[in-house]
């Protein structure tokens, strides 16, 4: 999303999550909506009518200053199948990152595919991916701490052989110099690109659909030129990545992942 107004201050992140402006400080609220208790942030800001939104992050409403709260309940009241349907279609997107148990049999994302850990004892130590599983050969194979490790530095060291290239890819057409890039470990966005022409790109990438990944990249790279989201910035993003729009729309469902 746009983090900033100009080149010369400006700061653009691709995230999951919708960017609101002239807000005050949030607060944290529960409502019996469908027989379900749901949460919600609420904040007020400088707008005519209630909105409301529900993501990753679930169910966000944005209000102006005068109207009252139970006005506001009544609106979520109205909504409530919506919400709890849609809040639904969230947690079901949810993906785990990385394994909650390091061991043989649990299941891990690579290039969009959900693989199967295979873990072996043996003097030396080696990760190799296949159609279904990813095989991790470890002198301590019985230590997850250390098949974790292992694995975790696996996945970055693939990120930087797989995803960076694809800037200077992308980057040759807007630019006659690689940008600096290197990757990152945001929480909350998968790629981002500064006033000064850096782009930090998240390792998580490497987890996603490759044609998902160059998106991301061809996005970052679009900054370069459009520190914005303009018209001109689509444009020059669609030049890149032909198409970009189906891929823009489907990483919305690979977004839980950026939370895990």
């Amino acid at each position: 999303m746009d983090r900033g107004r100009s080149r010369k201050a400006g700061r653009s992140g691709l995230t999951g999550r919708p960017a609101g402006k002239d807000e005050g400080a949030s607060s944290t609220r529960r409502i019996a909506l469908a027989g379900q208790n749901v949460a919600y942030r609420l904040f007020r800001a400088r707008r005519r009518t209630i909105g409301m939104a529900v993501d990753l992050d679930g169910l966000t409403v944005r209000a102006p200053r005068w109207v009252s709260l139970r006005e506001i309940e009544e609106a979520l009241t109205e909504r409530e199948l919506w919400i709890v349907r849609t809040l639904e279609e969230w947690r079901s997107r949810q993906r785990d990152v990385l394994p909650r148990e390091w061991r043989t049999g649990a299941p891990i994302l690579y290039l969009g595919e959900e693989l199967k850990l295979a873990v072996f004892p043996s003097r030396a130590t080696l990760v190799r991916p296949d159609m279904f599983d990813l095989t991790v050969l470890h002198p301590e194979a019985s230590d997850e701490r250390a098949i974790a490790d292992t694995v975790s530095r696996w996945l970055r060291d693939e990120a930087a052989q797989r995803v960076l290239p694809r800037v200077a890819h992308y980057a040759k057409h807007v630019t006659a110099a690689l940008p600096p890039v290197r990757l990152s470990n945001a929480r909350s966005e998968w790629g981002s690109c500064n006033h000064k022409g850096e782009i930090r790109l998240n390792w998580r990438l490497i987890q996603l659909p490759p044609a998902l990944a160059d998106y991301v990249v061809a996005h970052e790279v679009a900054h370069l030129v459009e520190l914005n989201h303009s018209r001109k910035f689509w444009a020059l993003v669609e030049a890149l990545l032909p198409g970009h729009d189906a891929h823009r729309k489907e990483l919305e469902d690979w977004t839980a992942l950026l939370a895990a």
